[in-house]
């Protein structure tokens, strides 16, 4: 008599018998599970799996098309590794470096592969990518896809990997170092084989949508829009996005660290509090020279803006410093001082109230104030109570002095229907956010979201009385909230700051993996919680009495000299 296992299919929400050892292809079919799109994988008990899983034991089953997160996640990891496969036949002199996401893909490059046993020590000049390479790429894309390529998966001893990927990408440290397992697996395809962070799609054949293109002195790759996997993302223009990673990424060259193994080999060599006094020294440089620009403009209000957890509140701390060294006298306000009552707060399509929405702001009041401000006009400046959702005032009072400046910090300060009608040459607008510029290797990437997911975890736990499980839970809300209402408004700043830290993963590491430890293994939460303490494994932890009380990074691991 065949042996059966009890599986729950979240899809249908109905129990089935099914035989023992069944692969998720298999069940899919004899389910006849119907998905909007393409399935091309599944959450098991809440982990992301591959189709070709095998299922032993019962399992709660849900399967995945790409317009789920883990769904797309796996599908850009695969397209990655195709892509890197067509540079590998095609060049097998040049290695494939995903950089880093813009413009709604994903920026590579070629570096030449350097046999160190044969050719001298030193730096290469990278590899000029012609338009003519980009289609000769592509095609082989195309028929790598059209070939149906089977991706398996296997697993070796940890030494034996880290010696076959140090002959392949000549590189000393390795990553799989720092997960400290006794084996290691990595993905085959054909005669190629790559290591991803996690699960790729059953074969190349999977890939039913992309586009290269040229981008900079690279190459853009373009992928699904997530909400639709049928279209193409539409390529947005982020030039000075781009110019912000690029000048970080070319700081990190001259630390010589480009991935996370560079890093903890650094911190396993005791540099780490060098790189801690780098980085924020940094910062600080940064911040100042934003300063020095505002005072030779001389503008009435700065703006300040970003998503979630950016580091928004301390980098305006810090500026009102480097402009008062200006001889610039700083009034601040807050933009969530201007929110309407709570009753007239606008809801979102479920229903709930949706405060990232820019008409959660009282617009006719705010826009009152700053024209009397800016007419010499004395104001009593609101207090948003959010205990009881209102708007109160408490007799605090504000008139512009002739070397004073309004900073304005907030969500939609970068949004030009804030102040349509102010020449917008008496404005200075700051765009603020977390762009990581260190990636795990050549071409596992860090999504720039992580870090502020993590900022926000740490912060929510330590300070709001949250839960990672709760945090997690409402990141869908406020990413939504940050594509509709932050992102498409970052190109109108002025300039850029960069609030991440090349130190700061090793840092959170030590705060956050208990907090996501707490998240349930039986909720929807699980599988974001899973896949960050998988990611934080990458990283050596690094002790936090080096950071000063001033740095960005303090607003969410506390010790900070700010008040907030």
């Amino acid at each position: 008599m065949e042996a059966t296992i009890t599986i729950y299919c979240k899809n249908t929400h109905t129990y089935h018998e099914v035989p023992r050892g069944i692969s998720l292809i298999e069940l899919k079919d004899l389910l006849n599970i119907q998905l909007p799109y393409p399935i091309i994988a599944a959450h098991v008990n809440y982990k992301v799996e591959n189709l070709n899983f095998l299922l032993y034991k019962p399992k709660d089953i849900e399967f995945l098309d790409a317009s789920s997160p883990s769904g797309m996640r796996a599908y850009v990891r695969t397209l990655g590794m195709v892509l890197g496969c067509a540079v590998n036949e095609l060049y097998p002199r040049m290695d494939l470096r995903v950089e880093h996401p813009i413009s709604k893909g994903y920026y590579c490059t070629l570096q030449w592969h350097v046999d160190k046993n044969t050719e001298p020590e030193g730096e290469k000049e990278p590899p000029v990518m012609t338009a003519e390479m980009i289609t000769t790429i592509k095609r082989r894309m195309e028929q790598i896809i059209a070939e149906d390529r089977p991706i398996s998966e296997e697993e070796k001893q940890t030494k034996e990997v880290i010696r076959m990927f140090a002959e392949r990408y000549n590189n000393e440290s390795s990553i799989f170092e720092a997960l400290g397992n006794p084996y290691c697996r990595y993905f085959r395809m054909g005669d190629y084989v790559d290591y991803y962070t996690n699960v790729l799609l059953p074969s190349s054949g999977y890939i039913t949508l992309f586009d290269i293109e040229p981008f900079q002195d690279g190459l853009l790759l373009r992928i699904p829009n997530r909400q639709n996997p049928v279209v193409l993302e539409d390529a947005v223009t982020q030039d000075k996005m781009f110019a912000i990673f690029r000048e970080y990424s070319r700081w990190n060259k001259l630390l010589r660290i480009n991935n996370v193994s560079d890093f903890n080999v650094a911190c396993k060599e005791n540099k780490s509090f060098e790189l801690i006094k780098l980085a924020e020294a940094l910062h600080e440089k940064k911040i100042a020279q934003i300063a020095d620009a505002i005072a030779e403009k001389r503008p009435k209000i700065v703006f300040i803006s970003g998503p979630s957890s950016s580091g928004k509140t301390t980098f305006s701390k810090r500026l009102q410093i480097q402009l008062l060294v200006d001889g610039i006298r700083p009034e601040v306000l807050s933009m969530d001082d201007y929110f309407v009552n709570r009753v007239d707060t606008p809801r979102d399509e479920n229903g709930e109230w949706d405060f990232e929405n820019v008409n959660a702001v009282d617009l006719p009041f705010f826009r009152q104030q700053m024209n009397d401000l800016l007419e010499g006009k004395e104001v009593e400046l609101p207090t948003y109570d959010f205990s009881i959702g209102e708007r109160v005032f408490k007799g605090r009072k504000l008139k512009l002095q002739k070397d004073s400046v309004l900073v304005i910090e907030g969500l939609h300060a970068l949004n030009p229907c804030l102040l349509p009608d102010v020449d917008r040459s008496l404005t200075f607008k700051i765009y603020v956010s977390a762009l990581t510029t260190i990636n795990i290797d050549n071409h596992n990437w860090i999504p720039t979201t992580d870090i502020r997911l993590l900022r926000r975890i740490v912060r929510d736990y330590k300070y709001r009385n949250y839960s990672a499980k709760e945090t997690i839970a409402r990141c869908p809300s406020v990413v939504r909230g940050e594509q509709k209402w932050v992102y498409p408004f970052q190109e109108e700043a002025d300039v850029m700051f960069n609030s991440a830290l090349i130190f700061e993963f090793a840092v959170l590491k030590r705060h956050a993996e208990p907090i996501l430890a707490e998240v349930p293994k039986f909720c929807e939460e699980y599988t974001e919680a899973h896949r960050l303490l998988k990611f934080l494994q990458y990283f050596v932890p690094v002790p936090e009495k080096e950071i000063p009380p001033t740095s960005l990074l303090r607003e969410f691991v506390g010790g900070s000299s700010f008040h907030y």
